[in-house]
């Protein structure tokens, strides 16, 4: 290989092209790198002067890759993956010193229930540190952390790319919560009685709960999809409404006399709560003391350990 080649290219506009590739639009790969739009239109006329080729067609509204732009990005992610390693190699992480941004993708539930012991814990060890939370999913997080919208998540997943890692934190069994207390345990008949809300991100009426009770033959009666866990509290209270959540958002909601929780009267699997990042985050001293945080703080066995107090 020609090394010779490289002193032509500046990394800048290799970002910068990246970013269109995944944006597909100049004003938000601009808001995206933190860039005026001017300065994204210039890169991409000095790109396609070095490629010799328009990169991105028009159609519609949206900025399509040409064949030549697919050529490139498939050698060219890699290239900045591992040139993101190296750099990272050079420098160390002090929580205590850091001011340090991190883009953390979470669930609602794991937001509300498992992000509170861990925020305590980083103010105390890393007060410069900022956090910024963007909801994530299991349907969308591999799309944002391609798009490096987040480099870490935590939450139920399915495939993933082929570049990103995972590790399960803990075991999730569904139970279901209710407004009104009672000490007799839930009868399957009551469960299937009994109006439901579905908590989905994507405006479902049904969710697992429903093929479980499909595979044994009964069914129950959604009246309510919202798309997220936190309004539960409000939308239930004073009715007959049951829901499923997993059991650590039931503990939580519990703990603070908003809802109460019980087993589901019928089996059910568990599902696995898991964190994910891309390999090249691997290396990162920053990103890995973020990861053993969110394994501490939100894993199956989190030993918390008693915050020191300040003098």
């Amino acid at each position: 290989m020609n090394r010779n080649e490289l002193r032509k290219a500046d990394i800048n506009l290799m970002v910068v092209f990246e970013t269109l590739m995944q944006e597909r639009n100049v004003t938000r790969a601009a808001e995206k790198l933190f860039l005026g739009q001017p300065t994204i239109s210039a890169a991409l006329n000095r790109l396609r002067a070095l490629f010799n080729d328009p990169l991105f067609v028009r159609v519609g509204h949206r900025m399509e890759p040409t064949a030549r732009a697919q050529e490139i990005i498939h050698h060219l992610s890699p290239a900045l993956d591992a040139m993101s390693v190296a750099l990272s190699l050079t420098r160390d992480f002090d929580p205590a010193s850091s001011n340090m941004t991190f883009r953390l993708g979470l669930s609602d539930d794991v937001e509300y229930s498992l992000l509170p012991p861990l925020l305590r814990a980083i103010r105390e060890e890393a007060p410069g540190i900022v956090l910024v939370i963007k909801q994530v999913n299991y349907w969308n997080i591999s799309e944002l952390l391609m798009a490096g919208e987040v480099s870490v998540g935590v939450c139920l997943t399915r495939e993933l790319p082929a570049n990103a890692k995972r590790k399960m934190l803990r075991t999730v069994q569904p139970m279901v919560v209710r407004a009104d207390k009672s000490f007799k345990p839930m009868t399957l008949d009551e469960y299937c009685s009994r109006p439901h809300v579905v908590v989905s991100h994507v405006a479902n009426i049904s969710s697992f709960a429903d093929e479980w009770l499909d595979a044994i033959g009964r069914k129950r009666h959604a009246v309510l999809s919202v798309p997220q866990y936190s309004t539960l509290p409000a939308l239930m209270a004073g009715t007959d409404l049951l829901c499923n959540i997993p059991d650590h958002l039931t503990d939580a909601m519990t703990r603070q006399g908003l809802l109460y929780g019980e087993p589901l009267p019928f089996i059910t699997p568990n599902l696995d709560l898991s964190m994910v990042w891309l390999s090249v985050m691997d290396t990162d001293p920053a990103e890995r003391w973020l990861r053993k945080k969110l394994e501490l703080f939100m894993g199956d066995h989190s030993a918390l350990p008693p915050l020191a107090k300040k003098p």
